[in-house]
């Protein structure tokens, strides 16, 4: 079994080459997504359940398994690794604890038995990266009473904690987060109110250092991160607060403003994936789970519930901002040619943008949401960003919209096209893309996929077309199939880089129209669609070399004749064909792999059934080669 880069198992500097082949070939450390709530308590109890949350699609909390006792006023902080979850501290049944317990993140079960604390603790500010863990101050007997000591476990092994060095100041009720580098604690009491903040090198020991002040003296906020900010919510000062503030983990200095939960609220937890940070519970009593985007600011919005209303539970996650997403300071939470996939729009959820890997079988998961509703558009794409254009807002719409591929989130306004049509072909290679034909219209337009702007006139189909599939290579984009006025086998092409009108290609096995379609650097593959004699739903699939030109020849068939697809999400090896009509609506992906021939197989499913999408763009397709 090959092994994953190591800091501490190799020396010397990798190669881009090195990591490339890392990632590619599959052994890579990578993140996951899955956010863990331990413990707490309600209005009348303590708890010892452990729930978790996929951080990537919005939903309740799911049970995980038991504490092995019931533990209120924990850690607050994340001290976890990619595999492994830490609860330390907190409360037994009114008396304070020493005890450290663990969950393996992805396998759900009971905690076990890690180690002890120094001394026994109730809210720790909890940091750590993929290697080491700190809990630092923290509130101590007799109540009460609070000590400046940080202790640090080393996450991969189990053992009592060492000593660290010490905080600024001794308090309790504080908060912790952590970049790979850096460990912060925020706010607290003495028992008067703090707003301070201090940072610690995890890999070395030592004392705290003073890094800023939090905009209000408060007690029991929570805090989380991603790579490069930190984010500090809620607490109690003279009343429970709902602001949200950042840090920049890197420098030194106040926190700023930028955002506000859904309700005023103290002894909630907080925790991260490399983009957003929840907020769950707290009190007053609730179950809410909140989310915020970390690099955006705002306020947040509803992700879910926990099982029950609680305050003071303990919190991790295999994805926080001191893991960075994968190995630690190289690796960014997104690869170029990664494989991403976006699907945009469609009829059940006309602004919805969902996503999947094109390399990993699986479902789809919520990506964000387009400015506006727009099924049956144009698709197109670069290695950092998609675009559609056209297609209907409930009317015909001449917008383009753009979606950055690394930043998990919403649509940005493009710019327009030059005509107002829906049913429009897509096609691109790494600098320009086309639109082409839609409701009976003859019209090429392109922009420049760089730089938001109206798209400008490139030539003329053969004839007017609505619904043709686009598939493109680093050179040619061609255009398959489409309706004018009956559905044709017709194959037209244009050479990206100039402008011009299209030039014959030859013909589709079947004249067809509202099919899929995905390319690589040399070959374009079409599948399904609308067509035949009768016309019928199809499932055939068929390919050209796209360098040549000539009829398509049979490929296989698709797991289900289907039709109003779009194009496919795909990387150089594989293509994946997502929703459409048979005659209802579908939720089924399946997928091919180009280079062959053969049928398609189950690749998973979407989070609804869905037809109209204005395509599924994919960052690493043959246009891109």
């Amino acid at each position: 079994m090959a092994n994953y880069p190591q800091l501490d198992d190799c020396s010397g500097v990798w190669t881009l080459k090195q990591v490339n082949d890392a990632v590619m070939g599959g052994y890579w450390r990578n993140a996951g997504s899955r956010g863990i709530f331990g413990g707490g308590y309600t209005p009348s109890a303590s708890l010892n359940v452990i729930e978790f949350i996929t951080m990537a699609t919005a939903g309740n909390a799911v049970d995980f398994g038991d504490l092995t006792a019931l533990v209120d006023n924990p850690h607050s902080g994340q001290v976890s690794s990619f595999t492994r979850d830490t609860i330390g501290g907190g409360s037994h049944g009114g008396t304070r604890a020493d005890t450290i317990e663990y969950v393996t993140i992805m396998s759900a079960g009971n905690s076990s038995d890690f180690g002890n604390l120094s001394i026994a603790t109730t809210n720790a500010g909890g940091m750590s990266n993929s290697t080491r863990g700190a809990y630092g101050a923290g509130g101590i007997s007799p109540s009460p009473g609070e000590r400046n000591t940080i202790d640090f476990i080393t996450l991969a092994s189990t053992g009592n904690t060492s000593d660290f060095g010490d905080a600024t100041a001794a308090r309790h009720s504080c908060t912790g987060t952590a970049t790979p580098t850096r460990g912060v604690m925020a706010a607290g009491a003495t028992p008067s109110k703090l707003n301070t903040i201090d940072f610690i090198t995890l890999a070395t020991t030592g004392n705290a250092i003073d890094f800023g002040d939090y905009g209000t003296a408060v007690s029991s906020a929570a805090a989380c991160a991603s790579s490069t900010r930190g984010v500090i919510a809620g607490g109690a000062g003279d009343s429970s607060i709902s602001n949200v503030e950042f840090i920049t983990m890197a420098s030194q200095g106040n926190s700023i403003d930028y955002g506000d939960l859904s309700a005023a609220r103290n002894k909630l937890i907080g925790l991260s994936n490399s983009h957003k940070a929840f907020f769950a519970g707290g009190n007053p009593a609730t179950a809410v789970i909140d989310e915020f985007k970390i690099s955006n600011g705002g306020n947040s919005t509803d992700f879910g519930d926990l099982s029950a209303t609680k305050a003071a539970p303990s919190a991790g996650s295999n994805a926080h901002g001191g893991l960075n997403d994968g190995y630690q300071g190289t690796r960014p939470t997104y690869i170029q040619g990664s494989g991403r996939t976006l699907n945009l729009g469609g009829q059940a959820s006309a602004t919805r943008i969902g996503f999947f890997n094109v390399n990993t079988l699986g479902n789809e998961s919520n990506f964000g949401t387009l400015t506006g509703n727009q099924q049956t558009g144009g698709s197109l794409s670069s290695r950092t960003r998609a675009v559609i254009g056209g297609g209907y807002d409930p009317s015909n719409t001449n917008v383009i919209q753009s979606i950055e591929f690394q930043s998990q989130g919403n649509a940005a306004d493009f710019g327009d096209r030059t005509n107002t049509v829906q049913q429009v072909g897509g096609a691109s290679n790494s600098t320009r893309g086309l639109f082409a034909g839609g409701e009976t219209v003859n019209v090429v337009d392109y922009v420049t996929i760089a730089t938001a702007g109206d798209a400008a006139d490139f030539g003329d189909l053969s004839a007017n077309r609505s619904a043709p599939s686009g598939i493109d290579s680093a050179l040619r984009a061609v255009f398959a199939g489409g309706y004018e006025p009956s559905r044709v086998d017709t194959m037209d092409y244009f050479t990206i880089a100039s402008t011009g009108d299209a030039t014959d290609f030859g013909n589709l096995t079947v004249a067809r129209s509202q099919g899929g379609s995905v390319s690589s650097a040399t070959r374009g593959i079409m599948a399904g669609g609308y067509g035949g004699s009768p016309a019928a739903l199809q499932n055939v699939i068929d390919y050209i070399t796209i360098a040549s030109t000539g009829n398509s020849t049979d490929f296989g068939d698709l797991t289900e004749a289907r039709s109003t697809l779009k194009r496919g999400g795909n990387t150089p090896t594989r293509g994946v064909f997502c929703g459409g009509l048979n005659p209802s609506l579908v939720n089924t992906m399946d997928y091919i792999t180009i280079a062959s021939t053969g049928d398609a197989q189950d690749f998973g499913d979407l989070t609804e059934a869905t037809s109209q999408l204005s395509g599924s763009e994919a960052d690493g397709h043959g246009g891109l080669a």
